[in-house]
């Protein structure tokens, strides 16, 4: 049951139907309160009807005897002030919701039927109890009340309307006149009855429509679950989930998660790709340390020292450069010292034979950024030993201000480097000059590692043509 409830269509679902459910409930109630309303209303207007049409007899003097109270077999009373009944519907047995229980009339009248012909003129007295009304006059106000009654063995309920009425003869009378409830009973009952009948039916039916349209729209996530769940099992990256072409989220969702299968293979490639290369870079120092040990340890006369410790320092080298690169591709984020990279630039060149630093007019008062200056030190010293490597006799540093970017340029007059190849000597353990010596030519490590720090530092680093016909390496940091 919990792995039932635990996926998204059983929950999507659930509540598409509750939503729906809830919503049916408060329409149905709705519904049913409008309609018991207006039946309810429109029974009492047939009441008030009767009520007014017996009254207006009452108004002109009509006989109690000759009163229409038995039209339609609605149960009528006519109580006189005292409360007493005077006048009652043939075959009426019972009746509640008057206030006058009885149901045989009791007229205080003189032998004619016409009714007590005593003194009525002191009208304010009869007033007191109500309305004031004239003589002859009919209330304009109705009292509703519900009840029952039973009528010749049959028993309803009766919406009642009780209208008051001034007689010259007979004083102020009260009618109550019922219309029955069973239309709006039956109304309201049949209405229920359809609302229980086709709301679950209704609700079923939402359920599984809902249930096959989440299931089809989640059907392509399922797919890319299960690509997922074999490229996980096999750990072959190359692999990508199915992309729907529906052009929704989904379809989104499918093409970034190749994106990012595309970055990781990428990612994973190039790593192995490193550890390869720095297994082979390693291997040769070791070797030849090893040799010129090995050698030492059977003929110590034979031990080439100066060879043993060069290859030592360049070990070192490539331990430091593999270091600061796992760094790097860790994501260390670079200190936020200011740096003043005119000074920079000549604490670097100082000491190199054929480098000289030349900075511009508005750079005078030194150009500074943010970041590491550590790591902004052996960006510059590694674009120097390549471009002593690479010069036939000069290497010139600038630095200069362009807008919000601090530029440094060093560029040399060695043969520059071809356009077809200027984004890939950036790469790592990428040597251009086959034929130079690993000695002479160094790992391959130090362009690769200035890019990756130019970059961490929000800049760029590119390399162009020289004024002098060799190769411009420019570095772009954002100024501080």
């Amino acid at each position: 049951m919990s792995r039932l409830f635990g996926s998204v269509r059983a929950r999507a679902t659930l509540a598409a139907t509750l939503v729906v459910a809830v919503a049916l409930v408060a329409a149905g109630a709705a519904v049913l309160l409008s309609l018991r309303s207006n039946l309810l209303g429109e029974a009492g207007t047939q009441a008030e009807r009767s009520a007014r049409d017996v009254a207006t007899e009452l108004a002109v003097g009509t006989p109690y005897a000759d009163l229409s109270l038995d039209v339609d077999d609605r149960p009528v009373q006519v109580v006189d002030e005292d409360g007493t009944l005077v006048a009652a519907s043939d075959d009426l047995e019972r009746i509640t919701g008057t206030g006058v229980e009885t149901v045989e009339p009791r007229p205080a009248a003189s032998p004619d039927g016409t009714g007590d012909a005593g003194d009525t003129d002191d009208a304010d007295d009869d007033d007191d109890a109500g309305e004031p009304l004239e003589a002859g006059e009919i209330g304009e106000r109705t009292t509703v009340s519900d009840g029952s009654a039973t009528i010749d063995g049959d028993t309803e309920d009766y919406r009642f309307a009780a209208v008051p009425v001034k007689t010259e003869d007979r004083g102020r009378l009260t009618v109550y006149a019922g219309a029955p409830l069973s239309a709006e009973h039956g109304a309201v009952n049949t209405a229920l009855t359809v609302m229980l009948i086709g709301f679950p039916v209704l609700l079923a039916v939402v359920g599984w429509v809902t249930w096959l349209v989440t299931r089809r729209a989640l059907r392509p996530v399922e797919g890319i679950r299960r690509e997922m769940a074999a490229i996980t099992a096999s750990e072959d990256l190359a692999r990508r989930v199915p992309v729907p072409g529906t052009h929704d989220e989904v379809a989104r969702l499918a093409s970034t998660t190749n994106e990012t299968l595309a970055a990781l293979q990428t990612s994973v490639e190039r790593q192995r790709r490193f550890v390869a290369d720095a297994s082979h870079e390693l291997r040769s120092p070791i070797a030849s340390l090893r040799t010129q040990l090995e050698v030492a340890a059977a003929h110590p006369e034979l031990l080439d020292l100066d060879g043993a410790v060069e290859d030592t320092v360049r070990l070192q080298h490539l331990a430091a450069d593999l270091l600061l690169l796992a760094r790097l591709d860790a994501g260390e984020r670079p200190a936020d010292a200011r740096v003043d990279l005119a000074a920079l630039a000549r604490e670097e060149a100082g000491g190199r034979a054929g480098v000289s630093v030349r900075e511009d007019a508005g750079a005078a008062g030194g150009v500074t950024v943010a970041g590491s200056r550590g790591q902004l030190g052996r960006v510059l010293a590694n674009l120097l030993d390549n471009a002593q490597r690479h010069a036939r006799s000069a290497v010139e540093v600038s630095v200069r201000r362009d807008g919000d970017l601090a530029v440094v340029g060093v560029a040399d007059d060695g043969e520059g480097v071809p356009e077809a190849d200027r984004e890939r000597i950036f790469e790592r353990f990428v040597r251009l000059d086959a034929a130079r010596s690993r000695d002479d030519g160094g790992a391959g490590l130090g362009l690769a590692i200035a890019r990756d720090v130019a970059v961490r530092h929000g800049g760029t680093l590119t390399v162009h043509d020289a004024r002098a016909g060799g190769a411009l390496f420019e570095l772009r940091l954002p100024a501080a």
